[in-house]
């Protein structure tokens, strides 16, 4: 052989550097020869299985398989002996190492299955190990090619295909399925081979889907609460199979109107159970409600939600009444106010006509002084007629008296009644207004403290003092007000 030098004294081998380092997959062809002129007969030892073929006349042929190295141990050594036996019983025996490196070859992808996808839905697809590996053993990892993504398509890391396809996008697929190209990529080299997946429309004839939220399918509410459901139903087969959208009832009394439709395939149920549905006899009562969806192959989905409804007080009937007896402490407190406003300007005349009096009233006082005599008159040109004349001085007194203390009553009983008038219309419009500002909302009317403040006001209303005033009794206790008087006396009264 060319440019070879005999090593062991008798075997000649390749003198290249690395002539026995070779890649996985790479065929080895070796002539093995001896400086003997004598052809001897050639064997080896140490093949264990590892593919070597030597024929008898020194002919090596070797093709490393792909599995003795791998990603983690790059490099694999295998030894053997080679052996050279004359006829004359001479041998020799040479050892020898060759060193195998590993090759990286590229993910491989077979024909995958279709992906049938249903319309409006949530769609998966894994591709499968089976189809989709490395001939290495080397993980993989799928990466999508955006050109070639649809809309709403996504391809994850392992593999995995999601899409729920839109109205428009399923009917394209009728007619013209996709072919959507990916990368599989193994590591740690990142060589990639490039697949396809085929994605159609479903050819089974499915039933609708619907999906009602909230989903609870047992509700627990008291009477006069609303109850709402939102509704919505697709077709895997496309949105135009949808025929009828219904719902039945175990209890007559819940209205089909209640059901509405917003679109051909987004529903709402609203319906409000009155303070009647539950008899006074009952704590309880159950109606069943079943919503279904039919399309146009009579495939049929149903959901069912069971309804308790407990009974419970009327809280609109409860506020009105109690907003009533709230308007009627206030009407009753203003009433009276205006009353005693009234009366303040009735003692407020009586006490200026009283100092009026006082000044222009006055009582004339006469009486006889000292008398010195009495004895008849003859009167002039009257000769018939006589008189008695007096004689002496006489005091005439011109004396002013305050006009109470002579007709009337006393000032002091108008000055009293006055202090009281204020005193009562004080504390009244303080105790109003706390009372009105309390209770100006409804949930603050619902509680035990109401009935309990409005008792207080009535002993304000009902004050022993009051008979001090000398009211006029033929006046009516409530007048008539409206929310806007009412308002005027006590501001932070509510209206609702």
């Amino acid at each position: 052989m060319t440019g070879a030098v005999a090593l062991a004294q008798k075997f000649v081998l390749p003198d290249s550097l690395g002539w026995n380092v070779l890649p996985e997959g790479k065929t080895l062809i070796l002539q093995l020869a001896t400086t003997d002129a004598a052809k001897p007969k050639f064997s080896m030892d140490g093949a264990n299985g590892h593919g070597f073929v030597l024929d008898s006349l020194g002919r090596l042929v070797w093709t490393p398989s792909y599995e003795m190295a791998d990603r983690i141990e790059r490099k694999k050594e295998v030894s053997v002996i080679f052996q050279a036996d004359w006829a004359d019983g001479r041998k020799i025996r040479l050892p020898v190492t060759f060193v195998v490196t590993h090759v990286n070859r590229p993910p491989e992808i077979e024909e995958l299955p279709i992906f049938y996808v249903r319309q409006s839905t949530p769609n998966r697809y894994q591709l499968p190990a089976e189809y989709v590996g490395d001939p290495d053993g080397d993980p993989v990892v799928f990466k999508s090619i955006p050109s070639q993504m649809p809309e709403g398509l996504a391809l994850t890391s392992q593999g995995q295909w999601t899409w729920a396809p839109s109205r428009n996008q399923f009917n394209s697929l009728k007619n013209n399925p996709l072919l959507v190209e990916f990368l599989v990529q193994d590591q740690p080299d990142k060589t990639e081979t490039k697949g396809r997946l085929k994605i159609a429309q479903t050819q089974l004839d499915l039933p609708p889907d619907l999906l009602l939220v909230p989903s609870d399918t047992l509700l627990t509410v008291k009477e006069d609460t609303r109850i709402n459901f939102k509704i919505y139903v697709s077709d895997p087969n496309g949105d135009d199979n949808i025929s009828h959208v219904e719902f039945v009832s175990s209890d007559m009394r819940v209205p089909r109107e209640a059901l509405k439709s917003n679109t051909s395939l987004q529903y709402e149920f609203t319906w409000t159970p009155g303070y009647a549905f539950v008899e006074e006899a009952e704590r309880q009562h159950e109606a069943e409600l079943l919503f279904f969806a039919i399309d146009k192959s009579n495939n049929r989905v149903q959901r069912r939600v069971k309804i308790i409804v407990l009974d419970a007080e009327n809280m609109e009937e409860k506020d009105r009444l109690l907003y009533q007896k709230y308007r009627s402490a206030l009407v009753q407190a203003k009433s009276l106010i205006d009353e005693l406003d009234e009366n303040h300007e009735k003692l407020n005349r009586m006490y200026k006509q009283a100092k009026k009096g006082k000044k222009n009233r006055a009582i004339i006082n006469a009486s006889l002084g000292a008398t010195t005599g009495l004895s008849p008159l003859l009167l002039e040109n009257e000769e018939g007629k006589i008189v008695s004349g007096v004689g002496g001085t006489a005091v005439l007194t011109l004396g002013t008296l305050e006009a109470t203390e002579v007709v009337g009553k006393s000032r002091s009983d108008i000055v009293e009644k006055q202090k009281i008038n204020v005193e009562l219309r004080n504390q009244l419009q303080v105790e109003g207004d706390n009372f009105a500002r309390k209770y100006a909302l409804k949930s603050s009317r619902r509680g035990k403290d109401f009935e309990i403040d409005r008792d207080k006001l009535q002993p304000v209303l009902n004050n022993q003092k009051m008979v001090f005033l000398e009211l006029d009794a033929a006046k009516p206790l409530t007048r008539r007000y409206d929310n806007k008087d009412i308002k005027k006396t006590f501001p932070d009264f509510s209206e609702e």
